[in-house]
């Protein structure tokens, strides 16, 4: 567990496998996110994606 996670609050997060959450509260501890998709028409939420994600 990263002791030194300071959350942001404006940016909530729940995928507890990414290296930039912070386990103790679900926000994401970076200043800014990049967010994308992997479609070329999106039309859901599912067809978007945190391009900020990195594996812990």
């Amino acid at each position: 567990m990263d002791f030194s996670c300071k959350p942001n609050e404006c940016i909530k997060c729940t995928v507890s496998q990414c290296k930039n959450h912070c386990k103790t509260k679900d926000y994401c501890s970076l200043d800014c996110v990049t967010i994308g998709t992997h479609e070329s028409n999106p039309s859901q939420d599912q067809c978007t994606d945190c391009k900020s994600f990195e594996l812990s």
